[in-house]
C-alpha cells in the first residue's frame, strides 16, 4: 500500500527582533517621544539662561556687583560700590588677628600690626568683577578664585613692630647660665637652660608674605628664637670647688676677758651646707663662694652653746673667717669671743665708782651708758657695759699682760709662756688705776701730762677713764717734771701714779718695743 503521507507542520522560531522593515517603521515613533521628552528641559534650561541673563542684564544697568563675588569672606553681590565699601568697613571695624604662641594667644586689631583697609578701592575692585573682557577671561583659568576679590590694604611694619616689641617680655625667658651645686660635700654641675625671645624679623616676614592668609585666618604664628646661656660650660669650677672641698677648716675662737681658747673642727660635709660657689665671668675671678647666712648662723650658735652663757660670736666677722680660709685653703679660720652688754640692780651702800670698780669699768663709762643718772637708789637696774668694752682694737693673741693692783706686780707672758714679771706701781686712792679688761692702743717715746707736769717716757696707752675725752692712763718709766727732775724712782711696789702703771724705765722701755697695740692688759683687783 503506497506510503500515505501528510505534509509536515512547520515550526519557525525567530529571536524578539523587529525585521527591518518593522524597525524602520519604529524609528519615526521613538524620536518623536525623545523630542518631547527633551522639550520641558530645553524649555527649563533656556527660561534660566534667561533669567540669568535677564538678572546680569538687570544687575549690570542697575552698577551693581555681580552675584558670587566677596571680600574678605563679606558677600558682595548685589551691593552698590557704596553699599559694598560700607560693609566691607564694618567688617574690617569688626576684625581680630590672635597672635598665638602655642596654647596662649593675644587678640589684636589689624590696625595694631600696621594693616589698613581702602575699602572703597576694594569694593570697585569687586564692582569691576566680569565688567570686562580680561575679567571675564580670568573666569575660565580661575573659577572658584575669581569670585574672592583680594582687599585694597596697606601694611606699616614700624607699626607692627611696635605692637611685637609690646609683647616680647611676655614671650620672653630668660637663659639659665650652668652651676655648680654642692651635695654631700661634692660639687656638681648644674646643666644650662637655654632661653627664648621673640624672633621679631621672622614674625614681621611671615606676616608681610601672607597678610591676606592672616586676616582670613585671623590669626598670627609668633615666631621664636633661642637664647644661649652665658655659662654652659663649669666642668674647670667643678674641679676647682671639689678640691676646695676636700679642705677641713679648725674654727679657733678666742674669748681676751677671760684668756680661755675654743677650737671646733668644721669639716667639708659641715661648712659646704652653707658656703655655696657661684660664677661671674665677668670678674677677673670667674667664680666665688656666696654665703647662706641663715644655716653658717645656726651652725654658729650651736657653738655658742658650748662656750656657755654670756659669750657670743660677731656673726659676720666670723663667717667671713671661715669662708676666707676655705676660700684660701688656710687650715686655721681664727675669730674672736665677745661679751654682752650686763644689767646690775644696785644694792645698799653702792655707788657708782664701787659698781665700776667691781665689774672691771672706769665709773664714767656707766653714766654714759646711763644718761641721766645723778644718784642711785637701791633696787634701781643700770646697764653694765660689756666686759670687752674697752678693747677697740684687734686682740693680739699670743701675747698677754697682767698687772695686779694688789700685789703692785706686772707680769709678761708670750705664747702662754712667762716672759718678765716686775715690780710696778699704780695709782693712788684719790686717783686710782681702774681694774678691767684693757689693751695697749697707742705708742708714745715721751708723752706729755700736762695737768701734773711731768714728762712720761716710753708711754703706752691702755685706755682711758673718760670715754669722751682723748686723754689715756698707760703703762711708762719714770716721769720727770720740769725737765730735770725724776720721780717715783724709789717707790716701785706701792701705789704712787696718777692712775697710770709705772715700771723702771728699763723696763717700760722693753715692753715699749715688745708690745705692739692690740695686746691685752688684764689689770686685776
Amino acid at each position: 500500500m503506497p506510503d500515505k503521507r501528510y505534509p509536515r507542520a512547520e515550526m519557525n522560531y525567530s529571536p524578539a527582533i523587529d525585521p527591518p522593515a518593522n524597525r524602520q517603521r519604529a524609528t519615526p515613533r521613538r524620536g518623536r517621544v525623545l523630542v518631547w521628552l527633551l522639550f520641558p528641559v530645553l524649555f527649563a534650561l533656556a527660561l534660566a539662561v534667561g533669567i540669568v541673563a535677564g538678572g546680569l542684564s538687570f544687575t549690570y544697568a542697575r552698577g551693581n556687583i555681580l552675584p558670587g563675588v566677596s571680600s574678605l569672606g563679606v558677600p558682595l553681590n548685589g551691593l552698590t560700590v557704596d553699599e559694598a565699601a560700607s560693609a566691607l568697613q564694618t567688617r574690617w571695624d569688626e576684625q581680630t588677628v590672635t597672635l598665638q604662641y602655642g596654647e596662649t594667644g593675644w587678640p589684636v586689631s589689624p590696625a595694631e600690626l600696621g594693616m589698613t583697609l581702602d575699602a572703597t578701592a576694594t569694593a570697585e575692585a569687586a564692582f569691576a568683577r566680569g565688567r570686562s573682557i580680561d575679567s571675564l577671561r580670568t573666569l575660565l583659568g580661575d573659577r572658584a578664585g575669581w569670585f574672592s576679590v583680594l582687599p585694597v590694604w596697606g601694611f606699616d611694619p614700624a607699626t607692627a613692630q611696635g605692637t611685637l616689641a609690646g609683647l616680647a617680655p611676655q614671650l620672653a625667658v630668660a637663659p639659665v647660665d650652668a652651676a655648680v651645686r654642692v651635695s654631700s660635700g661634692r660639687a656638681i654641675a648644674v646643666p644650662a637652660v637655654e632661653g627664648r625671645e621673640l624672633d621679631m624679623a621672622g614674625t614681621l616676614t611671615a606676616l608681610a608674605a601672607d597678610p591676606t592668609g592672616v586676616l582670613a585666618a585671623g590669626r598670627l604664628s609668633l615666631s621664636t628664637r633661642p637664647v644661649a646661656a652665658a655659662v654652659t660650660d663649669v666642668s674647670a669650677v667643678v674641679d676647682d670647688v671639689n678640691r676646695m672641698l676636700s679642705t677641713t677648716v679648725t674654727l679657733e675662737a678666742y674669748d681676751p676677758v677671760r684668756d680661755e681658747q675654743f677650737s671646733w673642727t668644721a669639716a667639708p660635709s659641715v661648712w659646704s651646707e652653707w658656703l655655696r660657689p657661684a660664677i661671674d665671668l665677668t670678674a677677673a675671678n670667674p667664680y666665688s663662694w656666696t654665703l647662706d647666712r641663715q644655716i653658717g648662723v645656726a651652725y654658729l650658735d650651736t657653738l655658742e652653746v658650748q662656750m656657755g652663757e654670756g659669750r657670743y660670736f660677731d656673726e659676720d666677722a666670723t663667717l667671713a673667717a671661715l669662708s676666707e680660709a676655705i676660700q684660701s685653703g688656710t687650715p686655721i679660720a681664727a675669730t674672736r669671743v665677745h661679751h654682752p652688754e650686763r644689767r646690775h640692780v644696785v644694792q645698799p651702800g653702792e655707788t657708782l665708782s664701787s659698781i665700776g670698780f667691781d665689774y672691771g669699768i672706769p665709773y664714767p663709762w656707766l653714766q654714759q651708758l646711763n644718761p641721766g643718772i645723778d644718784s642711785l637708789s637701791v633696787g634701781q637696774e643700770i646697764a653694765i657695759p660689756p666686759a670687752d668694752a674697752l678693747l677697740p682694737l684687734p686682740v693680739v693673741r699670743n701675747k698677754r699682760i697682767v698687772v695686779s693692783l694688789s700685789e703692785q706686780r706686772t707680769w709678761v707672758y708670750e705664747n702662754g709662756q712667762l716672759k718678765w714679771e716686775w715690780p710696778s706701781s699704780t695709782g693712788i686712792s684719790s686717783s686710782p688705776t681702774a681694774p678691767g679688761i684693757f689693751q695697749i692702743q697707742s705708742h708714745e717715746p715721751n708723752a706729755y701730762a700736762g695737768i701734773w707736769d711731768l714728762w712720761m717716757p716710753s708711754f703706752m696707752g691702755i685706755y682711758r677713764p673718760v670715754p669722751t675725752s682723748e686723754f689715756m692712763n698707760g703703762f711708762h718709766g719714770f716721769p720727770t717734771r720740769g725737765n730735770s727732775q725724776l720721780l717715783w724712782t724709789g717707790d716701785l711696789g706701792h701705789p704712787v701714779t696718777y692712775g697710770c702703771v709705772l715700771l723702771s724705765s728699763e723696763n717700760a722701755a722693753l715692753l715699749y718695743e715688745w708690745a705692739e697695740d692690740g695686746v691685752v692688759v688684764e689689770v686685776t683687783r
